[in-house]
């Protein structure tokens, strides 16, 4: 499999034998979930904001108001970084030291561009609601001239990435194995429950397939 090349933008330092450059891993990381943090500097400060995203091959997509400020950072900065992490695991030691978590984490690099051609910018809005339940996109009423002309939308693309993932069982100092403390791991992992229904549905009105299907896949 094709890999990222390693350099100082993404190389993982502190524990670097949990890094991973595979692009098919990073995109698996990307692709099981639709919630990112984006990190940005206004006015000499720093920030990070949670935002949804929709990936395509190369490109990862996000959207937001026209006066949105993160967005706005970004297109005039034309560069940004974005992470994504799933936590699988707790991870409870002998040693408070030696607590830790099960993790997979992705750190992403890219070019931004604001996204103007009308198409790509609707399908690219379909590719943020699809990353969250796959095929909604058809199920919804899509975006009227009002709506679609007040959205802003950028598109990152990925130059370089690295993975970060941690999942084994308790590593504690050698002489603490004989102590009598319980150690181990609790995995987590995040469900979906039934749906709730709005309570102004018209008559007759059911749950798409899609969101039924996204539910019995996320149990």
């Amino acid at each position: 499999m094709a890999d990222y090349s390693i350099s100082e933008l993404n190389k993982v330092v502190r524990g670097p034998k949990r890094a991973i450059y595979d692009i098919s891993t990073i995109n698996e990381i990307l692709d099981d979930t639709f919630l990112c943090h984006v990190g940005y500097v206004f006015k000499g400060q720093a920030i990070v904001i949670p935002t949804a995203y929709g990936r395509k091959e190369d490109k990862i997509y996000i959207h937001g108001s026209l006066k949105n400020r993160m967005m706005l950072n970004l297109l005039d900065v034309g560069e940004a970084s974005l992470s994504v992490t799933h936590l699988d695991g707790l991870v409870l030691a002998r040693s408070a030291f030696h607590h830790s978590a099960n993790y997979r984490s992705v750190n992403v690099f890219g070019e931004v561009r604001k996204v103007e051609n009308p198409k790509e910018k609707m399908d690219a809005l379909a590719c943020i609601l699809n990353h969250m339940v796959s095929g909604h996109w058809d199920n919804v009423r899509q975006p009227n001239e009002k709506e679609f002309n007040a959205t802003l939308v950028l598109e990152l693309s990925i130059k370089t990435a690295s993975a970060k993932v941690r999942a084994e069982g308790v590593v504690d100092e050698a002489e603490d194995y004989k102590l009598p403390i319980w150690a181990g791991v609790v995995p987590l992992r995040q469900i979906a429950n039934n749906a709730i229904s709005d309570d102004n549905l018209q008559e007759g009105v059911k749950e798409p397939k899609e969101v039924l299907d996204y539910i019995n896949q996320n149990r």
